[in-house]
């Protein structure tokens, strides 16, 4: 077997040129895979993690009846007495912070100028509010008792073309059905790096957004974030029996773990149609080596080389191509990974309806993922050898030596 090998390593390097060109074209194609694999489940991981920062939380409590869709202002929907509520919450080991929110629609004017927001209302001084809070581009984020001031996103303020101190008119929809206006200031404009966040998001404090909705002290829902997120389902099951409907981060961001396994379906048959092109590369070098061997094949057959062994020897052959096409590709794909894990895509506006990306996706391969293309890239290189290897092995010895003719 060990002779076998020499000779398959031999015959590999007669033409180096056209053997080194053969393994990087599946070395580039397997850095395309990795790094696709990579943006993938970046992509997903970041979707996750905005959705759970911004949006979602580890937790929410809502009243039972309670349609997010309509970001209902119904009593009977809200939550009542809600800080009572979140301190309760609060006090259960596991619990990093629960806070009050209420949402609410309307749209905001300066001049014009007009589009729709989604108004937040929220406790200021919550640890929750870090994102908005501790991302302020210009300005501060409002206080507790501010009347009249509101903070809104950096996309939005770019679209309208406002700053901060500039002054606008906010319309709401309110329990009753009415609509309610007041001018506000703006007191800052913060930036999460979600547009689809920061484009339509306004901030006011909890207890003006109530005022502005005449939701009386009620809240949508209590805000809850975990020191352990994977403690979610049993925080959630110690927190059932109440009357309230309780909803872990998993299946508020249900869309994205779906979306996340349709990809990853999907990326499977791209892989493969990957491979199969760069592994022609690997078939065709070797249906060349078979046709410039072909007196040697017939040789080797009179002597009594059996034809199993002709045919693994083209196997050793599309598999020393395979390995060095597999350590380029690692080494192309490892570092392509590395950079953009570090400087990222810009995606702009790109994404999901109903789905928050951050502007920039960063890579993000997993073992798993590098391990099972690599196998995957050896594995489809292999069968790609299978024809030229059996094309040797079924050659007759006399058409052979006379040199196929």
């Amino acid at each position: 077997m060990f002779r076998l090998f020499m000779m398959a390593l031999r015959d590999v390097g007669r033409n180096r040129r056209r053997s080194f060109f053969s393994s990087l074209a599946l070395g580039m194609g397997l850095a395309l895979l990795l790094l696709m694999a990579g943006f993938i489940h970046g992509e997903m991981n970041s979707a996750v993690k905005t959705g759970i920062r911004l949006q979602t939380g580890h937790l929410q409590i809502r009243g039972a009846s309670y349609d997010e869709v309509k970001s209902s202002l119904k009593w009977s929907d809200l939550i009542e007495n809600p800080a009572q509520v979140a301190s309760q919450v609060a006090a259960l080991e596991q619990v990093l912070s629960a806070t009050p929110r209420l949402y609410a629609t309307g749209f905001i004017a300066q001049g014009n100028q007009s589009t729709g927001v989604r108004i937040l209302g929220v406790d200021p001084l919550s640890p929750a509010n870090e994102p908005f809070s501790g991302n302020m581009t210009s300005g501060v984020f409002i206080s507790p008792d501010d009347r009249d001031g509101i903070a809104i996103g950096k996309a939005l303020a770019d679209k309208m073309k406002l700053k901060t101190g500039d002054s606008l008119t906010l319309s709401a929809n309110t329990s009753n059905g009415d609509v309610a206006e007041q001018a506000f200031t703006i007191r800052g404009i913060y930036s999460t790096d979600t547009n689809a966040f920061d484009s339509v998001t306004v901030f006011l404090p909890l207890s003006k957004a109530q005022a502005l909705t005449q939701a009386g002290d009620h809240a949508s829902t209590i805000f809850v974030t975990l020191k352990d997120m994977d403690t979610a389902p049993a925080v959630a099951a110690a927190l059932a029996g109440s009357n309230y409907k309780i909803l872990t981060w998993q299946e508020m961001n249900q869309m994205i773990l779906e979306y996340e396994n349709l990809a990853n379906s999907y990326m499977i048959f791209m892989y493969l149609i990957v491979l199969g092109v760069t592994a022609t590369v690997i078939v065709n070098t070797l249906i060349m080596a078979v046709f410039e061997r072909t007196r040697e094949i017939g040789i080797l057959t009179a002597i009594g080389m059996k034809s199993w062994r002709i045919m693994a020897m083209f196997l050793a052959e599309s598999g020393m191509l395979a390995l060095g096409g597999i350590i380029m590709g690692l080494a192309l794909g490892l570092l392509l990974n590395g950079i953009f894990s570090h400087f990222g895509f810009d995606i702009g506006k790109m994404g999901v309806t109903g789905v928050l990306f951050s502007n920039r996706i960063y890579t993000d391969l997993t073992m798993k993922d590098t391990v099972n293309l690599t196998i995957l890239a050896f594995v489809v290189t292999l069968l790609a050898g299978l024809y030229p290897a059996l094309m040797a092995a079924r050659m007759e010895p006399v058409v052979a030596l006379r040199g196929g003719k």
